[in-house]
């Protein structure tokens, strides 16, 4: 199996994600424990609200799209975490019954500097439900440790 390091991260790689699959029985207990809106918890106010349906919580399907990315590449690569996210968009509701996938591209890659063997990557991650809509739009970088460490201070 491949070890993707920094170097693997070139600008425009694309790595698919999912599918994975949003039952309502997940939709339910995930809102319980972390976002208990009765949009996310009960059908019939999910459909009385402008969501459509019972509906996953934003954060639900962040949470889907990290599961994704995880299996994706991160488990298999040399990451050393993320210091942040710069972009978390919601485009559409996710409703119980979808099915996720997408993609993570890369947008930019650089060496960080106060420390050396490692690389910061941007990507663009691209969360879509079964019919093709993007459902999710989030953007991040990650620290990945280099196939070479360079010299410190060369």
């Amino acid at each position: 199996m491949t070890t993707y390091t920094y170097e693997d991260f070139t600008p425009g790689r694309v790595f698919p994600l999912g599918p994975i699959a949003v039952t309502a029985a997940d939709i339910i207990e995930f809102a319980r424990e972390f976002d208990p809106q009765p949009m996310h918890l009960d059908e019939n106010a999910g459909k009385d609200s402008i969501l459509g349906g019972l509906a996953a919580s934003g954060w639900h399907t962040s949470a889907l799209t990290m599961r994704m990315m995880i299996d994706s590449y991160i488990l298999n690569s040399t990451c050393q975490g993320s210091p942040g996210i710069d972009l978390m968009d919601w485009k559409k509701p996710v409703l119980a019954g979808d099915t996720l996938s997408g993609r993570s591209v890369v947008v930019s890659a650089r060496p960080l500097h106060s420390r050396p063997g490692i690389g910061v990557v941007k990507l663009r991650h691209e969360t879509e439900n079964q019919h093709g809509e993007l459902v999710a739009l989030s953007e991040n970088s990650v620290m990945f440790r280099m196939a070479t460490s360079p010299e410190a201070g060369a």
